[in-house]
């Protein structure tokens, strides 16, 4: 019995050494007076598009957690290829109430969305201990960002950056697209312009051959009776001459 017991002890002692080694190696582990403070991801390995968060974990000198910092006493500001967040406040994930989350552990969360390493600039006070350290991932601090094709199943995502130049592609083309149509459209608005114009063309040279055409109609009308009236003078003419001609005689 004696030896059971001090197996399962050994066994049990053994993984809880491998785990805090596991996360010594990949955390950035520093003696902020008498605390210490271990500052990495949350999640390793660490993929790009994949929701993930800074944790840091505080312990006193007598290696036990410390549970009661306030949101504020210490921030995060991540960097990479030359860019960086604001201050990112590490909020505690340990609620001694209900005993859900890790004892001493703060994080604050983070979607990494470019492959390469990341700098952790942590920054701060533990109860008046001032808190300043950096760090960039490596392989003895913590896990470098990647794309995560490998853990990917059953399909293969395309690269973020390969989807915005997509996104880009497609946006370029629907915004000359759109630029082509409303072209075409002010094009159709001129044609139809141009076609109401020849049709009010058109309408007034129906009325002015309809004016030329009744003018014409009076114009022969008035031929007409003149036409009529000179016959009617003609032979009124001639029957007065008869008449002078048979007094002669």
């Amino acid at each position: 019995m004696r030896r059971r017991v001090c197996g399962a002890a050994f066994g049990t002692a053994l993984m809880l050494a491998l785990a805090v080694s596991a996360t010594a190696s990949a955390h950035v582990v520093k003696q902020f007076g008498s605390y210490s403070v271990a500052m990495g991801w949350l999640h390793e390995p660490t993929y790009v598009g994949v929701e993930n968060s800074v944790q840091v974990i505080v312990k006193d000198g007598s290696g036990n957690p410390v549970n009661d910092l306030q949101p504020g006493d210490l921030q995060v500001v991540v960097s990479t290829a030359g860019q960086q967040t604001a201050a990112l406040p590490l909020q505690p994930s340990f609620d001694p109430d209900t005993g859900l989350g890790t004892p001493g552990e703060y994080t604050a969360s983070l979607i990494p969305t470019q492959v390469g390493d990341y700098t952790f600039h942590l920054s701060g006070s533990i109860h008046g201990h001032a808190v300043d350290e950096m760090a960039t991932s490596s392989d003895q601090t913590f896990n470098t960002v990647t794309a995560g094709t490998d853990v990917q199943f059953p399909v293969k995502l395309p690269a973020l950056g390969d989807l915005s130049t997509l996104i880009e592609r497609v946006d370029g083309r629907a915004t000359t697209a759109n630029a082509a149509a409303t072209q075409a459209q002010q094009l159709a608005t001129q044609a139809q312009q141009a076609a109401t114009q020849a049709q009010q063309a058109v309408a007034q040279a129906q009325q002015a051959a309809g004016q030329a055409s009744d003018n014409a109609n009076r114009a022969l009308l008035a031929g007409i009776v003149v036409g009529g009236l000179g016959v009617l003078l003609g032979l009124a003419g001639l029957i007065v001459g008869l008449r002078v001609s048979r007094r002669r005689t």
